[in-house]
């Protein structure tokens, strides 16, 4: 039995609506491990970029610190 226009209707609204719940928690958290980072939290929006994410993962993984910097 096919689904009934309702039915379909929120399957296709169902998922956009998971996005925009978790997408702001996740670039809250975001924001604020680099803040504590000691970088700008404007990074987090360059990561919902799709290859460049990739690349600012490596970025920050291999990079010096600018917190760790200030406390020695």
């Amino acid at each position: 039995m096919a689904p009934s226009p309702a039915e379909q209707a929120l399957l296709q609204i169902l998922p956009l609506l998971v996005i925009l719940i978790l997408l702001p928690s996740w670039v809250w958290s975001a924001v604020r491990v680099l803040r504590k980072a000691g970088y700008s939290g404007w990074w987090a929006l360059l990561s919902l970029v799709p290859i460049l994410n990739i690349a600012l993962l490596w970025l920050f993984a291999f990079a010096d610190w600018p917190a760790l910097k200030e406390r020695s």
